[in-house]
């Protein structure tokens, strides 16, 4: 079987070559697709230098976002290159060859449509969580309350003695899914710009009975939002946050009005609290 990897660049060529130089001699990998997303540096002319019969570059029209930018990607390899299974990774990923083969090996399993490695970032791991409840979702719009966001969403620490353990979302930064799990979801959701996307496709996937697994034996290592960090803004991270997080619940999920208004409201109070924050910060 095929498989591809899509890595989005913005403004990141260093990180995006680092990747690229690591796993290049891969031989799990048949294509390497790079998506510049209209970077505003010189990331197009310094990945140029990678092109090859294996490495290809796209660059998009126009910034439309990660989903977006991902999806030309997606496409590009399952139209013209006809592979069965995508990698999504950020740039700022660590992926050894063995543990790559390791998840390979895992979505040959019928059961298996989406599968994914403990992501190591600095502030610790992650290994796939609850989608959101209402409740979650408020708590992640209210200050000091907001650390217990992930606490309601989290599984137990027994579910992951196991070699396989089954869960809703895992990190968007890493995973593999099979081609015609991404077919029947259409992709990913270009209604958001930044955040939810792997919330957005975890949705439609378990709606539609596709699986999602963690392998809790092998993982990769996640530098955490470089490219998103030196790019936007903490108060613009957090309006896309929050824009994102109501598309889900209105047009996804279809929560009610009235919660909608509640969480917008909610989501006013903490924006107002981190612009006074900001003032402060600059006097």
């Amino acid at each position: 079987m095929k498989n591809a990897i899509i890595i989005l660049n913005y403004n990141d060529w260093e990180n995006t070559k680092l990747l690229v130089q690591d796993i290049k001699g891969y031989k799990t990998l048949n294509y390497i697709v790079i998506v510049d997303n209209k970077s505003t540096d010189d990331s197009l002319e310094k990945l140029k230098v990678l092109e090859n019969d294996k490495i290809i570059l796209l660059e998009a029209k126009e910034n439309k976002g990660y989903a977006a930018g991902n999806n030309i990607g997606i496409q590009y390899a399952i139209e013209k290159l006809k592979v069965e299974n995508i990698i999504i990774s950020n740039p700022d990923i660590i992926v050894r060859e063995k543990d790559l083969e390791v998840l390979l090996s895992d979505l040959e399993k019928e059961n298996v449509s989406v599968i994914a490695p403990v992501v190591v970032e600095p502030m610790g791991i992650s290994r796939g969580w609850h989608l959101p409840t209402f409740l979650s979702e408020l708590f992640a719009n209210i200050p000091f309350i907001k650390r217990f966001e992930f606490s309601i969403l989290a599984y137990p620490k027994d579910n992951y003695k196991t070699d396989l353990t089954k869960v809703d979302v895992v990190k968007g930064c890493f995973f593999i899914i099979k081609k015609e799990a991404l077919e029947a979801v259409g992709y990913f959701d270009e209604h958001t710009f930044l955040y939810y996307e792997e919330i957005i496709l975890a949705k439609k996937l378990k709606d539609l009975g596709y699986t999602t697994y963690v392998d809790n034996r092998v993982s990769v290592k996640h530098a955490l939002d470089q490219s998103i960090s030196k790019s936007v803004r903490r108060i613009d991270k957090f309006k896309l946050l929050k824009e994102s997080q109501l598309y889900y619940e209105k047009e996804i999920v279809k929560r009610n009005v009235f919660a909608i208004l509640i969480l917008r409201i909610c989501a006013y109070f903490y924006l107002f609290g981190l612009q006074i924050e900001n003032i402060f910060r600059k006097n």
